[in-house]
């Protein structure tokens, strides 16, 4: 007993660091799967507080994992995790039920997991660490490490100062569909592999005021205009597809006339800076993009375009610096905040390939 208690206290403490770990490489973007959800119950005004919030969950993960390896304080460190646990399977629980968000971020982007998987690894965690609250006195094998408060200390304050140093700068592990060498033309495509909803086309038609409803496929062998009257048409869903989004989704980029210049963009050497917002951060990094207006290939200036959810607010910004006549390109929130995840970032694209990404403040 005693050994099986050993082994699932462990298998519950390096989970939860591996997974606060995973998130902590990338705090910003559990930050938005917050807002996912938060937008559920239309609770928009807390979007200001996910960030401090999945760092706070982040770190506790990797605490409450250390504390749980260390055999910390043990009791109070297993309520916490139940508390965590339970919280982690009513998002998971949510997501699995509803179908929406796609996926409740428990590993980040890199290790996606579908609902169902997530939901599933949350019940079993609860059942492990159920067995640690129902047998303490099986809790018989290395109870006592030395400096153990103290490792925990420093597994919270390495957590924090990782993901602060992520938020200046970008993720040490990118996961995301944006990272270096990756084929952003390729990306935007459906993928190949991809398998569209399978449907029936219903009629539903009125004969001698009676409702008729029949496949497309399967016409009534006395059918006609005359005899039968229209009412609707229902096109049933019988197998739902897959893959069907491509990897790279919204990263569509229209000028002031608003016509799609994606195409024409991404077949040049070509220098984005992608901006979240267009205050603070981007005034900041005035000295950084200076170096901007001097980047050259070994033949000509490489052309500068920035890309903003917030066009008509950025060229403001910009039109009292010496940055005045970059053309400035709208697209989609929700693109922007997957390619920069500090802000502002930079890119070097050569035909659509990421040969280079920086956050401003490393250029």
């Amino acid at each position: 007993m005693k050994w099986l208690y050993l082994l699932l206290r462990l298998l519950v403490g390096l989970l939860f660091i591996f997974s606060g770990l995973i998130k902590a490489n990338d705090p910003q973007g559990l930050s938005y799967k917050i807002q996912e959800f938060l937008e559920v119950g239309e609770l928009h005004f807390l979007d200001s507080y996910t960030l401090p919030i999945a760092i706070i969950l982040n770190t506790a993960e990797i605490g409450l994992g250390t504390a749980l390896l260390l055999n910390f304080r043990v009791k109070a460190t297993q309520f916490l995790v139940l508390l965590l646990l339970l919280f982690f399977t009513a998002l998971t629980g949510y997501t699995y039920f509803t179908g929406y968000p796609k996926n409740c971020g428990c590993f980040g982007d890199c290790i996606p997991l579908t609902a169902g998987q997530s939901f599933y690894k949350d019940i079993v965690l609860l059942i492990m660490l159920s067995f640690l609250l129902c047998f303490p006195k099986a809790n018989k094998v290395a109870t006592n490490f030395r400096y153990a408060g103290f490792n925990c200390l420093l597994s919270i304050l390495i957590a924090g100062g990782l993901q602060v140093y992520t938020l200046n700068h970008l993720p040490q592990i990118d996961c995301l569909p944006y990272k270096i060498g990756t084929d952003l033309i390729e990306n935007r495509k459906i993928p190949a592999t991809a398998i569209p909803d399978s449907t029936v086309i219903y009629f539903t038609y009125k004969k001698n005021n009676q409702l008729i409803q029949f496949p497309a496929t399967s016409f009534p062998a006395d059918f006609s205009p005359q005899t039968y009257q229209f009412v609707r048409r229902e096109d049933k869903l019988i197998r739902p597809g897959k893959d069907m989004d491509p990897p790279i989704k919204g990263f569509v980029l229209s000028g002031e006339t608003g016509i799609d210049s994606t195409d024409y963009i991404l077949q040049l050497p070509a220098v984005l800076l992608v901006i979240v917002d267009n205050k603070t951060n981007l005034e900041k990094s005035f000295e950084s993009l200076d170096l901007l207006r001097h980047t050259k290939t070994d033949y000509n200036r490489i052309p500068v375009y920035v890309i903003t959810a917030q066009p008509t607010a950025v060229r403001k910004l910009l039109s009292s610096t010496k940055f005045n006549g970059w053309p400035v390109y709208s697209c989609d929130l929700k693109a922007i905040q997957t390619a920069a995840r500090t802000n502002p970032t930079i890119y070097y694209l050569e035909k659509g390939v990421v040969i280079r990404k920086k956050a401003a403040v490393d250029y």
